[in-house]
């Protein structure tokens, strides 16, 4: 190991192209991962930033944005259960909004998704923006109000509070505005529940989702499969319809596949450029290797160094990715796009690199086919 460091050192010029290549491979592969996660995330935020530990929808729901109407009725199923502290109602879907303009600028319609909760400090579909802002959810008790992510201004044709739009022919007010709700699909507009039943064209007695609060959120699990006995809906734990709605968006919008090919375009570009760059500095040392060679060094020990040397290659090329990494995480999200850097992508974007660099050090151990100790009599 000291053998093939201090080799490194001497002879850094050659293995720098290596360190930087598997450099860029670590970083493509964490930052484009990263990247699909936090974009993904913003499907589920109405589940993240939610207190409900239970979520109960129609059959076969995928995502939470995908709501379907229910009667309110059912929602004494939920209430009935021994752990549940408390139940509510919640309505959810697409719907269209529609910026009041002028006749000489036609505003163009948007589709947006209508999360409508009740609205006082402790309601568990109240996103934590809302909760946090006291006056705001008063006036949202007013009826035909809303509230939109604060990013989302310019798609949805407005300027801030105080504006107006259509929704589905229904007028709408904006009375506050939130940050960090960005969607990937439709603005979030958050309102009352009777409001989005308007806005959603339900009737009077519909709703989208029955949330429920455990009084042990990890007795979740429990409920929601007792739960499974109604078949008229289905239950889901808080963090298991947070995960089905990421799922149903990555599969849906083919980003997974997306990743999948740059992250394997990187490991190629990666693992070409280090197998070269350690084939080539071993056979530019094939004279030393023959002087070991002839000093009795078995073969084994120095493919083992040229391995060694893939393995610190790989390991300095991680030590250069890691900063590079964040850096361009932070500089994403600061301008408005969310890169989620999880410790699990992290770890996993690590290995697979060092995992190149260690094949690409087993590849360049071809060249040794041509280590003699005549070699150095030639």
């Amino acid at each position: 190991m000291t053998y093939s460091l201090t080799t490194i050192w001497y002879e850094r010029h050659r293995f720098l192209p290596a360190i930087l290549a598997v450099a860029f491979s670590a970083v493509l592969i964490a930052v484009q991962c990263g990247l699909v996660l936090g974009l993904l995330s913003m499907m589920s935020l109405p589940v993240d930033k939610s207190t409900a530990d239970v979520w109960i929808g129609y059959p076969g729901v995928r995502s939470v944005d995908l709501g379907r109407p229910l009667p309110e009725r059912w929602i004494v199923r939920l209430a009935a259960q021994p752990e549940i502290e408390r139940a509510e109602p919640m309505a959810v879907g697409f719907s269209l909004w529609t910026a009041h303009s002028s006749p000489d600028h036609p505003s163009t319609p948007e589709v947006c998704t209508v999360i409508g909760s009740w609205v006082h400090p402790n309601a568990l579909g109240a996103v934590e923006g809302l909760r946090d802002n006291p006056e705001v959810l008063a006036r949202l008790n007013e009826p035909r109000t809303v509230v939109v992510d604060q990013s989302e201004l310019g798609r949805l044709g407005i300027k801030g509070v105080g504006d107006q739009a259509d929704v589905l022919g229904k007028r709408v007010v904006v009375v506050g505005l939130v940050n960090g709700y960005k969607s990937l699909g439709g603005p979030y507009v958050f309102c009352s529940v009777d409001t989005a039943r308007e806005l959603l064209w339900y009737q009077k007695d519909e709703v989208s989702y029955f949330l429920g609060k455990c009084h042990d959120p990890n007795e979740a699990w429990k409920v929601a499969g007792r739960m499974a006995s109604y078949r008229q809906m289905e239950a889901f734990s808080a963090e298991q319809f947070s995960t089905r709605s990421r799922l149903h968006w990555l599969t849906t919008t083919k980003a997974g596949i997306a990743v999948g090919f740059t992250a394997l375009l990187g490991l190629l570009v990666g693992a070409v450029v280090t197998s070269q760059t350690l084939f080539a500095a071993t056979a530019a040392s094939q004279r030393e290797f023959a002087t070991l060679r002839a000093m009795g060094i078995p073969r084994w020990r120095l493919q083992f160094m040229v391995v060694a040397q893939s393995f610190w290659v790989g390991l300095f090329g991680l030590v250069v990715a890691a900063p590079v990494t964040i850096l361009l995480a932070e500089g994403a999200n600061r301008m408005g796009t969310a890169v989620r850097l999880h410790p699990v992508i992290l770890v996993c974007s690590g290995l697979i690199t060092l995992g190149m660099a260690l094949g690409s050090g087993l590849a360049a151990l071809r060249s040794f086919q041509h280590v003699d100790p005549a070699h150095n009599l030639r």
